[in-house]
């Protein structure tokens, strides 16, 4: 299965799921919503959303309890606080970044549809190595694939469909992109994505829907990469003493 950059902690999703809470009901939605760009005092929410100052209070208490905003009081008037959004209260929301793999393998049945739509977008999305495979390959790519991708400004190499024996090495991540393979492959693939197979009825709407849908899949993953840290400048020898 697909693991973070780290260990996700029992309070870490605590924490996340505290403000998913506090953010579910659309009342304080509301407010996030008006605290996005500027601090309001409770008055000001009040006036805004036509709400008693009793239930302003209570949202504005189960969003501070939530670590989603702060008080502040005025330097003017001592009794009038105001309200702002915690900085970087929503970075955390979202699943940890995923660690880079040494090399990413996409699997499907056959190796001539699927993968290789799959293999050609992470080549023009990621420096990461990648390479595809078939439980079963077959003789030839799909001509199908080959003009879908064409059709989307992708390339799909050449190369004849290959067996996951030939391909797959022990530090891989392995994407099952269809349901025959990963369950051949019985919980021995690191992430699965359900794409049916375009080759069933062998339309273009079936191969632009399962190349549409992969590019959905390829970038979101990509975007969820761990940065790579950038290795430190060497320093010039002619740098004067």
């Amino acid at each position: 299965m697909v693991e973070s950059t780290g260990v996700v902690s029992v309070e870490s999703l605590a924490v996340r799921a505290s403000k998913f809470a506090a953010l579910a009901e659309p009342a304080r939605l509301r407010i996030v919503d008006l605290l996005a760009l500027g601090d309001l005092s409770p008055t000001e929410i009040q006036a805004v959303l036509g709400m008693s100052s009793n239930l302003v209070a209570h949202h504005l208490s189960v969003l501070q309890k939530a670590g989603i905003l702060s008080r502040s009081r005025s330097e003017s008037d001592g009794r009038r606080n105001y309200v702002r959004l915690v900085p970087g209260a929503f970075d955390r929301l979202a699943p940890e970044p995923i660690s880079v793999p040494s090399r990413v393998v996409f699997v499907c049945t056959a190796n001539s549809a699927r993968s290789r739509m799959a293999e050609a977008l992470w080549l023009d999305r990621s420096t990461v190595p990648v390479a595809s495979a078939g439980s079963r390959p077959a003789d030839e790519v799909n001509p199908g694939a080959v003009r879908a991708a064409a059709r989307h400004g992708v390339r799909i190499g050449s190369q004849h469909p290959r067996g996951t024996q030939d391909v797959l090495q022990p530090d891989d991540f392995i994407i099952t992109v269809c349901n025959r393979a990963h369950e051949e492959l019985a919980g021995h693939d690191d992430l699965h994505w359900s794409v049916p197979d375009p080759a069933l009825s062998a339309t273009d709407e079936a191969f632009d829907e399962a190349f549409r849908d992969l590019r959905i899949r390829v970038d979101e993953f990509v975007s969820r990469l761990a940065p790579v840290p950038a290795e430190p400048r060497a320093e010039s020898l002619d740098r004067p003493a």
